[in-house]
């Protein structure tokens, strides 16, 4: 048994999502990060250029071969900026009740009109349409609409300068998803060899279809729900997405505060019926960004996310910019482990268990959860190229861990997101019992069984169909 492997094995299910940034962008710091509990490491496409990625890419590599264990990447492309022009003085006032312009002159603005360099927004507003500025800090309501200019009423006022940003929660905007800039940025992160892109500004499944195209297998699509439309088509999104983000952030700008905890909980949950992994995000330990410990009420919310079942909780500013990257995902860490090992979070998570899925697969990744727990197996053994017969018997949220054996090393990375998995990269398999031998061998070293401990193993048959999960085996440790 390799005693350097055993201390990295995590003690909790839910996964952690660590963004990068000026705060953490250095070989010693990302290690710190993995070690203090980061499985996945997010880059925000937003900031920074294609060249600091590339460099904390490799970064991330070179540590993963350091560690030895898998670690995903997840590339977060920025989707359309929409955002007001610039104004003569830099800034203006707007008052409760006034009346605004908002047209295509260039011409920087004053207190009665400004840019707004979007026709498309002319076009799909109607009279009565709501703009929020400024992450909805000033709320506008059309009165007239023009070809080529809307007349708005202030309905919120407030301090508003150049190229604040524009949202639009009442129509679809015919704008795709993907711009030109989330192209390249794309092709160059699906070259580097991530292994999740996060897509924001999505509103209906074709901006999914969209992007799957692109990928092409080559990264799993992670879907950014942060607009009220795709709330709306959030059963359509979820059969094409392979998993989902709770953009907590955005959503909360296009919705009333009070709605955004009931979205999460409802996403969650749909995720999970539909064995897609599901990220909770935004703000989860903000306070951190400038203090050693986060108030009660982000530990609450942590606490929440790990109740609802998410499959990750992910940090933000905290690690990219705060001044207490590692403090925060180590707070993280801590709170999710306090969370699981309390009895009322395992009888929430058997009490909410979706249905089985109604195939010969969905059944045996539900016979592998009840197996183990009628007779106190220590692991879960998954094998799996493509990582879907991991998923499933993630979906049963099982009592013990999930051990994800796999040949592909892209597998194993994916899998750091998924809840309850310990992804491993095992040679390829050709044979039933070739498989139980590895999977105990597996269970061994990595400190999940001894000797006389039983373990659970699925796996498809043939092996290195996609797709298939048929076989469940018991296996005795000797």
């Amino acid at each position: 048994m390799s005693p350097s492997r055993i201390p990295l094995r995590r003690r909790r299910r839910t996964k952690i999502v660590a963004t990068l940034g000026p705060a953490s962008s250095t070989p010693e710091a990302i290690e710190r990060l993995f070690r203090a509990g980061a499985d996945v490491f997010r880059l925000n496409f937003s900031h920074g250029t294609q060249e600091d990625h590339a460099g904390r890419i490799a970064m991330i590599r070179a540590v993963e071969r350091k560690v030895g264990r898998p670690i995903g990447i997840l590339a977060d492309v920025q989707g359309p900026k929409l955002r007001v022009g610039r104004f003569a003085g830099g800034r203006v006032h707007l008052q409760t009740g006034q009346s605004f312009r908002l047209d295509l002159n260039p011409t920087p603005g004053d207190a009665r009109r400004v840019q707004l360099p979007h026709p498309e927004i002319i076009e799909a507003a109607q009279i009565g349409t709501t703009l929020l500025l400024d992450d909805g800090k000033l709320r506008l309501r059309v009165v007239h609409r023009r070809p080529d200019h809307l007349e708005t009423e202030v309905v919120v006022g407030g301090p508003l300068s150049d190229r604040k940003g524009v949202n639009v929660p009442d129509v679809v905007l015919p704008i795709p998803a993907l711009t030109e800039k989330d192209r390249a940025d794309l092709a160059f992160a699906l070259d580097e060899g991530i292994e999740y892109v996060g897509l924001s500004f999505v509103q209906r499944p074709e901006d999914v279809a969209e992007a799957k195209a692109i990928a092409d297998g080559r990264a799993w699509i992670m879907v950014k729900m942060e607009k009220p439309q795709a709330v709306e088509n959030l059963d359509a999104i979820l059969a094409l997405t392979d998993c989902v983000m709770v953009a907590r952030g955005d959503l909360g700008v296009e919705l009333p505060p009070e709605e955004v905890p009931l979205v999460q909980k409802r996403i969650v949950r749909a995720a999970r019926a539909a064995g897609r992994p599901v990220v909770v995000a935004t703000q989860m330990l903000e306070s951190m960004i400038s203090a050693p410990a986060p108030t009660r009420a982000e530990a609450s919310d942590v606490a929440t996310a790990v109740f609802d079942g998410a499959d990750a909780v992910m940090l933000s500013a905290e690690t990219a910019a705060g001044q207490f990257p590692f403090e925060a995902v180590n707070m993280m860490d801590r709170i999710v482990a306090r969370v699981e090992a309390d009895p009322g979070w395992r009888m929430l998570t058997d009490a909410n268990r979706p249905e089985p899925e109604r195939s010969s697969a969905g059944a045996i990744a539900t016979a592998a959860r009840q197996v183990a727990h009628t007779i106190g197996g220590q692991v879960i053994a998954t094998f799996s190229s493509t990582g879907s017969t991991t998923l499933r018997v993630a979906r049963e949220r099982p009592d013990c861990p999930i051990l994800g054996l796999t040949s592909s090393e892209g597998t194993a990375r994916r899998m750091a997101v998924i809840w309850g998995v310990h992804p491993l990269v095992v040679s390829e398999i050709h044979s039933m019992s070739e498989m139980v031998t590895r999977a105990v061998r597996a269970a061994q070293q990595e400190g999940f069984a001894t000797h006389g401990d039983e373990i659970v193993v699925t796996a498809g048959v043939p092996f290195g169909t996609p797709g298939t999960t048929n076989s469940l085996r018991v296996a005795l440790v000797k």
